[in-house]
């Protein structure tokens, strides 16, 4: 059990959380804005948005500081742009089911919630809750086929 928490908790772990955690919050916030701008009802196309900027932040972040590809050759670029863009449009794929069906079928706009007197639209609850399932798939993703040691 100590061996298997031991490999769970480690520095690459740690920094994936907190690069994860504020590539969601980029991801969030600009989803936010987007509503704000264009309205809930392009919540999809707001989504997309806030996925780019995200993964943007994700590659540069990830690569420099959590599994430190130090590398910007040619070559090593042409293997893990794509494979991350792969990776990550796969996740967004899934990212947008869920939300569709958070939206248009379960109709989640419908609720809110306060938390400390800030007022959560049910639509931007799912988000976060999605973004939890992205975070794990994407850094699957990222540990053993994109950044993976040679």
């Amino acid at each position: 059990m100590k061996k298997l928490l031991s490999r769970l908790l480690n520095r690459e772990t740690l920094l994936y959380l907190i690069f994860g955690v504020l590539t969601t919050l980029v991801n969030l916030a600009v989803f936010w804005l987007m509503n704000r701008l264009l309205g809930e009802d392009l919540a999809l196309l707001n989504n997309a948005v806030a996925f780019v900027a995200a993964v943007i932040f994700a590659y540069l972040t990830n690569k420099r500081f959590v599994f430190e590809s130090r590398s910007w050759d040619a070559a090593t670029l042409k293997r893990e742009i794509p494979s991350f863009l792969g990776a990550r449009l796969a996740s967004f794929g899934l990212e947008e089911l869920l939300l569709w069906i958070a939206k248009d079928l379960i109709r989640v706009g419908r609720w809110s919630l306060v938390i400390l007197g800030l007022t959560l639209g049910g639509l931007m609850i799912a988000k976060i809750l999605i973004s939890v399932i992205v975070v794990v798939l994407n850094y699957i993703f990222s540990k053993f086929f994109i950044f993976k040691q040679k």
